[in-house]
């Protein structure tokens, strides 16, 4: 089975909670992620795949872990493969966020396709996504934050069977009262979220603070 992990501070309590799940076969797991900056090594404190290694791979034994190589010389070639291998693959099960401007992976507004041609691809990062990066404490400025990266677009991630989204915390509250008021648009990606008939949110009490019964009852 192939499964796609998130990554930031708001995952942190998702990835503690499932590694010390004793039923998970991990050894029949393919992962992945959703994205990664172009320009950092792998050993940087900000990188995914540091995150990753550090929070996921060095503490269950996957059964194979495919990284977004993003200090590679060829990013473009970096996409085509990584798409290639999650076709490949076809994960049933992506564990998300949702960026404080309404990003999933790192589709900000203004790079989010619903109808993307492709299944990964560079973006230039806008400032509230680069800035959110600083005040999570992965960078000291917001000129040390890349401005590209390499992303699993829009598409690739509907095409997911099972999303679990967790978005916790109070810096995400307004955004998620978008997610569920807002129109369905690129003005807020996550709003795609209610598209897809697998996907479930969790919220803690800070994320929710902002919503209002009669949003949800429409949702549901």
């Amino acid at each position: 089975m192939g499964v796609i992990f998130a990554t930031g501070v708001s995952q942190l309590a998702v990835l503690r909670g499932v590694i010390q799940e004793p039923n998970i076969p991990w050894n029949t797991i393919t992962g992945f992620h959703l994205d990664e900056y172009i320009g950092i090594d792998a050993n940087h404190s900000a990188s995914f795949r540091h995150y990753l290694k550090e929070n996921l791979t060095d503490q269950v034994p996957l059964r194979a872990f495919y990284a977004i190589d993003g200090s590679a010389p060829d990013p473009e070639q970096v996409c085509r493969d990584y798409a290639a291998r999650l076709q490949e693959v076809g994960p049933g099960l992506c564990l998300l966020g949702v960026g404080e401007n309404g990003h999933l992976a790192f589709n900000d507004p203004g790079e989010a396709e619903l109808h993307d041609p492709l299944d990964v691809k560079i973006v230039q990062l806008d400032d509230v996504s680069r800035q959110q990066q600083v005040a999570e404490g992965w960078f000291p400025s917001l000129q040390d934050v890349p401005s590209r990266a390499i992303t699993v677009t829009i598409p690739a991630i509907l095409r997911v069977p099972r999303l679990i989204v967790s978005v916790p915390g109070k810096r995400k509250a307004g955004i998620v009262r978008r997610m569920v008021e807002d129109p369905i648009s690129a003005a807020c990606p996550a709003t795609w979220l209610r598209l897809h008939a697998g996907a479930t949110v969790f919220l803690d009490e800070d994320a929710a603070h902002d919503l209002n019964l009669e949003a949800l009852q429409t949702v549901s």
